[in-house]
């Protein structure tokens, strides 16, 4: 499970290494601003479309060999987009890279959750959704620190080595299992709990990922902060983050998925409602406090959908599973990110952040309460008896 982790997180760190030195890049390539959304809408969209060959492949050929063939893919894309000179080309390495990442995500999480029943899945996940607050508490503070002492093309340089590492990890760790697919591999993957969670995972990336990127461009471009300084606003979301998936880790062995699914939503719809009133500042230091339900809410969605997406199917189809639901999550990235850069057309004003926040707001109460409805009530000891 460490081996996966490991993988899964240099994924998250690539997000948020890379967004906090997007304004960097525009400087130095002489683009606009909300034109560097391209850079993040490339890597997801080239992330998205190779999850279901990859996911199939998992279940095909094991997940160590998939998982070392989208490492090494990641690592030569990041190195040739620490040393193109156009948005194109770096758009273009940004693809190579999301290419990879298609490849090691199904084959992370397949490989992560291979060695727990069904009953204890809620647990380890937690501490996999722990890692991911963890890669998105180091990435903008490592990303700030590389852009603001190195400039930008040492985000990209930094990853390579991560990817290597990784790798040997993966190599040395985890073993080589082809699960035998029997009859009820052969089953439809895509079931009713399996397409509820994506449509969750979608939802919470589209508002994780939009307002990281609306944050990040409001805090440099019109606050003034530098890239550390931006960063250490989204650092306390990340630790909240963190600490809530173990939570909801615990909470979904025992009450099932349903119940921490509508907390993180409540959580995060009504953080952001608040931070949306047009008279609350966005960069005070009252402003950490109503993070709060944000970064936990944030938390209490990542385990959910997992366990209950796997549990619904045989062993021999998590790896398919697995790609739909990160194919959700980054489809959910990239309009995110593509929201955003529209909204930035006009200008990175409070005004926008504001009236972003409104809607993402919504969107977790309106669309996200409903959607956690359909999702089972069950303890530990009945979801261990009905897988």
């Amino acid at each position: 499970m460490a081996a996966c982790t490991a993988a899964a997180a240099l994924l998250q760190l690539d997000g948020t290494v890379i967004t906090v030195a997007l304004p960097s890049v525009a400087r130095n390539l002489h683009v606009s601003n909300s034109s560097t959304a391209l850079i993040l809408s490339a890597y997801f969209a080239a992330y998205a479309l190779l999850l279901f060959p990859g996911g199939r492949l998992v279940d095909k050929l094991g997940a160590r060999r998939v998982a070392l063939v989208g490492l090494g893919i990641f690592a030569v894309g990041a190195a040739l987009g620490a040393v193109v000179s156009s948005l194109d080309l770096l758009c273009l390495t940004r693809v190579i890279q999301g290419a990879g990442a298609g490849l090691v995500s199904p084959a992370a999480l397949a490989g992560a959750v291979s060695g727990f029943p069904p009953d204890r899945r809620g647990t380890a996940l937690g501490i996999w959704g722990a890692s991911a607050g963890l890669s998105n508490l180091v990435g903008p503070l490592l990303g700030g620190i590389l852009t603001v002492t190195l400039g930008w093309r040492a985000d990209w340089w930094a990853l390579v080595p991560m990817a290597l590492f990784a790798a040997w990890a993966v190599a040395t760790h985890l073993p080589s299992i082809v699960h035998v697919v029997g009859e009820q591999g052969r089953a439809k993957v895509a079931n009713a709990t399996v397409m509820a969670a994506a449509f969750v995972a979608g939802l919470t990336f589209a508002v994780m990922i939009g307002t990281f990127y609306l944050a990040e461009q409001y805090l440099q471009k019109t606050v003034g902060y530098s890239a550390l300084g931006a960063s250490a606003v989204l650092i306390v979301v990340a630790f909240l983050v963190g600490a809530g998936a173990p939570l909801a880790g615990g909470l979904v062995d025992s009450r099932g998925e349903r119940t921490p699914t509508m907390i993180g939503f409540l959580g995060l719809g009504v953080g952001m409602a608040v931070l949306a009133l047009p008279g609350v500042s966005l960069h005070g230091i009252g402003t950490v406090f109503l993070l709060i339900p944000v970064g936990l809410g944030l938390g209490m969605l990542f385990v959910p959908v997992s366990r209950a997406a796997l549990n619904s199917v045989p062993d021999e189809a998590h790896g398919r599973a697995s790609a739909i639901l990160s194919a959700a999550r980054l489809a959910g990235a990239a309009i995110g990110a593509g929201l955003a850069g529209l909204a930035l057309s006009g200008g990175a004003s409070a005004s926008t952040v504001h009236l972003a926040l409104a809607v993402a707001a919504g969107a977790c109460l309106i669309l996200g309460l409903p959607l956690a409805s359909r999702f089972g009530s069950q303890g530990a000891g009945e979801a261990a008896s009905v897988a």
